[in-house]
């Protein structure tokens, strides 16, 4: 993770993963985690009355994408974790799966001494009323994208002029608040490895996505 990565570029590295896995469903899965440059994104059926801005001049640049889920926010201090897998290997279940990225994120919290949350009938991990982490998540022919988003120190003012996931009545709250000195770079090898755990991977040496995909 070497600074805040503008959205349109990981899209297009999580397409050509999930183009690589596409043509050779044997190959290996990938993940990609980064910081977003501030941006907002709509899932494929958000609603737009879940902006609190014209879509024609937003504060930050606006995307539709292919995954579930209404508007959120992406800004650095914000962990983001994009799993391109084939999820046949997975247990071919969509709702399993999103269950199973709760699951990473409150595994997380249980090592840092928190007790993430679930809420019934909606995705997401909360702690103490304030959702921590954000899932969305889209598949082609069982091969997925997008995943999920967890506030470490990021400025929560960007939150502001949107209804974060269409839910109005639970706050998004950030790792911060209840651990001061946490930062992304601090957490972000633990994530991996909350996720490899929870998914049984074996994590390689990470690799550069430009040289990857280029």
């Amino acid at each position: 993770m070497a600074g805040a990565v503008p959205f349109g570029r990981a899209w297009a590295w999580q397409q050509q993963l999930q183009g690589r896995l596409l043509a050779d469903p044997l190959g290996p899965d990938g993940l990609l985690l980064l910081e977003h440059e501030p941006c907002y994104t709509l899932g494929r059926g958000a609603s737009e009355a879940f902006l609190r801005f014209d879509p024609a001049r937003p504060p930050a640049p606006l995307f539709r994408i292919d995954r579930g889920g209404e508007v959120t926010h992406h800004a650095p201090g914000q962990l983001v974790l994009y799993p391109v897998l084939n999820l046949q290997r997975h247990g071919a279940d969509l709702h399993l799966y999103l269950r199973q990225l709760e699951a990473v994120v409150i595994d997380l919290l249980a090592e840092l001494g928190l007790e993430g949350q679930r809420q019934e009938g909606l995705t997401g991990v909360w702690l103490e009323g304030r959702k921590l982490a954000a899932i969305g998540v889209g598949a082609r022919r069982w091969i997925s994208q997008h995943g999920l988003a967890l506030n470490v120190d990021c400025d929560l003012a960007g939150f502001a002029p949107i209804v974060p996931c269409g839910i109005g009545d639970r706050p998004v709250g950030r790792l911060v608040d209840w651990l001061p000195s946490l930062t992304c770079s601090q957490l972000a090898p633990r994530l991996l490895v909350s996720f490899a755990n929870r998914f049984g991977l074996r994590l390689r040496p990470p690799t550069a996505p430009e040289r990857l995909l280029g």
